[in-house]
């Protein structure tokens, strides 16, 4: 399949783009991104992808796109995506998140492409003491969860008016590595790459940000996925995806604290890693961990990663890069 893969130079879309070659696709990547970055990201399937460098944001690029390529499908990566940062610059949020969402969907429809992978978010969900299913409450507690479920509602305007076919996939903490990428923010704010940069002392310490929520010990819990088997979802929403909108929460079901994730990072680098506390940020829940049941029972699928698995690739990443 010819696929447009929005975002495809960042950190998942990239491996998502690898995955889809290796089953034999033909990944067409739109991304906001310097060439030359791009290039070395894709340097060893450089015959394989064509990156194109542009903004979502411009209708008449994205129409010019469209018309070059008669793609048979979208994954929708492209977005902003810091929790803190939104509750700061909520009119940036908006626009990257839904208006161009709707760039994209109306390209779609002018253009009759009928399927669309949309990459959404735990922070759609009014988050509680337990695991989270699909049939939960959906009251974001930041407004980056916010316009992802804003773009999940025009997902089911756009099926029902125009009969655009989706999947909507709510992960939790992507993490790990594979293909010799993995997570390198300009301003980094994920917390197992800022755990691997302290061992690897490129930071002083790691900011704890809260330590009184109410969990076992005092610190935000988090469902952390490997971003391999988060590739693994996306390529069986394209063999799964029907006339009936589906929404799956992917993730592993497990939770592990900040200071649970840096203790295990220490017994795999073999580092010290120096703490500070600090306070807590505007937007961070207490408490994310998934029920990934349905879609197991659904599709099939199971996280084939544990957090061990994931902590050690990155790891293996960041040693690599430096």
């Amino acid at each position: 399949m010819k696929i447009l893969v929005t975002g495809g130079a960042g950190y998942i879309g990239s491996h998502v783009v690898m995955r889809l070659i290796e089953q034999g696709h033909q990944p067409i990547v739109v991304d906001k991104i310097h060439l030359d970055r791009a290039q070395a990201i894709f340097s060893e399937v450089k015959d394989k992808v064509q990156v194109i460098n542009g903004d979502l944001g411009d209708r008449d690029f994205l129409d010019s796109v469209f018309k070059k390529y008669s793609f048979d499908a979208v994954m929708h990566f492209a977005g902003s995506i810091e929790a803190g940062d939104s509750m700061k610059n909520p009119s940036i949020f908006f626009q990257n998140n839904v208006v161009n969402g709707i760039n994209i969907l109306d390209m779609m429809v002018k253009h009759n492409v009928t399927k669309i992978i949309f990459s959404s978010s735990a922070a759609v969900y009014k988050t509680k003491d337990g695991v989270l299913t699909e049939n939960d409450i959906l009251a974001p507690e930041n407004f980056y969860g916010e316009t992802k479920l804003k773009f999940e509602r025009l997902l089911h305007w756009y099926n029902r008016i125009y009969g655009i076919k989706f999947v909507s996939l709510r992960y939790f903490n992507a993490s790990g590595a594979a293909y010799g990428l993995g997570e390198r923010h300009k301003q980094e704010t994920h917390l197992i790459p800022l755990i691997l940069q302290a061992a690897l002392g490129q930071r002083d310490c790691i900011k704890v940000f809260g330590s009184d929520y109410p969990t076992s010990d005092g610190t935000c819990v988090r469902d952390y996925i490997h971003v391999m088997d988060l590739a693994r979802a996306h390529l069986l929403a394209l063999e799964k995806i029907s006339d009936v909108p589906q929404i799956y929460n992917v993730g592993t079901g497990k939770g592990h604290s900040v200071r649970e994730i840096i203790k295990i990072a220490e017994e795999i680098t073999g580092k010290k890693i120096p703490l500070v506390d600090a306070p807590p940020r505007s937007g961070d829940a207490a408490f994310l961990v998934a029920d990934p049941k349905k879609i197991e029972q659904d599709w099939g699928w199971k996280a084939e990663y544990d957090i061990k698995d994931i902590i050690r690739s990155a790891w293996e990443f960041h040693k690599d890069k430096g």
